[in-house]
């Protein structure tokens, strides 16, 4: 993968042409029958997060080292002709921040990935601290990107043409880029810890977007709510998510967290009392003021809500076991001048915590050690966990994943 990078690389700023629109199953075979023959696409996608309850790919950005194309998945519903090319290990598939664009694609399309190379990932392996595409462009190529687009609505037809040419701009420098920081992975002697990351990418879970009714549990601004409290919370949350679906817009543009809890604490009785307050908008008194005033009523009869189960206390030896991998981790991150994680993983070091390895071979299956970060970092990690004492010092899980919290 590497050599052949350094063999393309000529330090030569692509120019850029107008994209090619692909806007029939038709076009998209043809034209695929042509990826199919090249060692490299770059890739990227645009989506209507903030624009609709479920949010969806609205735009599939394809550039090679000559030619830029947009895919139009609201009109091209059939993008079958991709999958054999996203699974093929022989194109090589270059993303910039490639999980959730990865985690997008396979939500909608059930594509599988093989053979990624991640721009952003590719500079933080080598201790880039301007990581971002915006400031990887600027520095290569002296590119200055439009951040207009950025909270675009992607789902709006027609696109406009300054919109689209943002779009191509994603993917239109990405072999060179991918030239340029390949060939300072081979130099820093880290294609094989690169190829491990970039292997784990492809094994990124589809994106999840099912409604979790508990979830205003979690609101911050409700923490010191009683009981009942909590009960018109959970009406006015479940009336938010229906008034989401039935008007397509994400649940945040019709109340926010903060708006809730405040009517909560308001407690307002008459339509009189919403547009006095002002915890809502007149805008938003007037249309869903009734219902809103309902929601309050039902939770102040409601049977009041069981808290959740409060998680339990981590062990002190799993804790002490966990902090030592911390501190290591955060020793090695600074020699290297890379950020922490780099090195390893939250979720790898729990999982060591809690069954700490004896033998090389118990570090097979820990999530985020693959055959490079166990043949370097293994010896060490079982040192680590194995050497580990408690302390007498209060306990502090502020790295701890919401499961393990004190």
């Amino acid at each position: 993968m590497f050599v052949d990078a350094l063999d393309s690389a000529n330090a030569v700023t692509p120019t850029i042409s107008a994209p090619i629109m692909i806007a029939s199953p038709e076009h998209l075979r043809s034209v695929a029958q042509v990826w199919e023959q090249v060692p490299l696409l770059a890739v990227d996608t645009e989506s209507n997060s903030l624009f609709a309850y479920k949010e969806r790919v609205c735009l599939i950005q394809v550039s090679t080292r000559e030619t830029d194309w947009l895919i139009d998945p609201l009109i091209v519903t059939d993008l079958e002709p991709l999958r054999p090319i996203f699974s093929n290990p022989a194109i090589e598939k270059v993303f910039h921040a490639a999980e959730y664009d990865l985690m997008c694609m396979k939500r909608d399309f059930g594509f599988t990935f093989a053979n990624l190379f991640d721009t952003m990932f590719a500079a933080r392996l080598v201790g880039r601290k301007a990581f971002g595409l915006g400031a990887l462009l600027g520095e290569f190529f002296a590119i200055q990107t439009d951040k207009r687009f950025q909270r675009a609505d992607w789902s709006l037809r027609p696109l406009p043409a300054d919109q689209l040419q943002y779009a191509q701009q994603d993917t239109h420098y990405l072999p060179a880029l991918r030239d340029y920081l390949a060939a300072e992975i081979v130099a820093a002697g880290r294609q094989d810890e690169a190829n491990e990351v970039f292997e784990a990418l492809t094994q990124v879970q589809a994106a999840v977007s099912a409604f979790d009714a508990d979830g205003f549990w979690r609101i911050n601004s409700a923490r010191d709510f009683n009981r009942r409290q909590m009960a018109v919370l959970r009406e006015l949350y479940l009336l938010r998510d229906e008034l989401a679906r039935r008007r397509d817009n994400p649940p945040f543009k019709i109340m926010g967290d903060d708006t809730l809890t405040a009517l909560v604490l308001a407690d307002p009785h008459t339509t009189a009392d919403l547009f006095a307050g002002r915890e809502l908008s007149p805008n938003q008194a007037r249309r869903y003021g009734g219902e809103i005033l309902a929601a309050i009523a039902r939770g102040q009869n409601a049977k009041l809500p069981p808290r959740p189960q409060r998680p339990g206390r981590v062990d002190p030896m799993v804790q002490a076991r966990y902090d030592a991998l911390h501190q290591w981790r955060k020793v090695r991150a600074q020699e290297r001048g890379v950020e922490s994680d780099i090195i390893l993983g939250k979720e790898a070091m729990w999982a060591l915590a809690r069954n700490p390895p004896t033998h090389l071979h118990d570090l097979t299956g820990v999530p985020g050690l693959g055959d490079w970060r166990r043949g370097t970092y293994g010896n060490d990690l079982i040192r680590i966990v194995n050497e580990a004492q408690p302390t007498p010092v209060e306990d502090s899980n502020d790295d701890a994943p919401e499961s393990e919290a004190v």
